[in-house]
């Protein structure tokens, strides 16, 4: 599920929504891994929310919640940010510099007792919540700030991303 727009980030610098998907889909290559704007067409605003709203509409799925060890910093406060531990397994992955923030921080801290070992890996979406993984991989050395300028993405506000689009209810 990919977020229309984290409200505790700025759209400065972020890549539009589109590519976001996109990106995900290409780096997804497992059959069990699904890719998708759930959360744009259901019009939720925060993770709580949209895995409530998932899991009553999708009773018998597997869901878990993927995220990066940036989130997981910040992640204590997030809106009903608990909740989400208490609803579905969590997979955090490694992102430099944030890693030792990350599991030092406040949710790592609170929900330590419920981190899994590596070699849980492959049970992880059948595990009862709560449940969570950190996942130390290989880091790109770039953020994804420079990996869209690389290719040379412009970076725009959120201003003059929607300037001349009309948004309709």
């Amino acid at each position: 599920m990919v977020s229309p727009q984290n409200p505790l980030k700025s759209l400065v610098g972020m890549a539009p929504f589109d590519e976001r998907l996109q990106s995900a889909k290409a780096m997804a290559r497992h059959p069990n891994i699904r890719v998708t704007n759930i959360e744009t067409r259901l019009g939720t605003t925060y993770t709580a929310g949209s895995l409530a709203v998932l899991k009553h509409s999708f009773p018998t799925t597997k869901f878990v919640w993927i995220m990066g060890a940036d989130n997981l910093t910040q992640i204590s406060r997030w809106h009903r940010w608990t909740r989400i531990f208490n609803e579905v397994p969590i997979a955090v992955f490694d992102r430099a510099p944030y890693s030792f923030g990350a599991l030092a921080g406040k949710a790592a801290r609170a929900f330590f007792r419920f981190k899994r070992k590596r070699a849980d890996a492959c049970l992880l979406a059948d595990l009862q919540p709560p449940a969570w993984m950190f996942f130390h991989t290989r880091l790109h050395p770039g953020s994804a700030t420079q990996i869209r300028a690389s290719r040379g993405l412009k970076q725009e506000s959120a201003k003059a991303r929607y300037k001349d689009k009309s948004i309709t209810k």
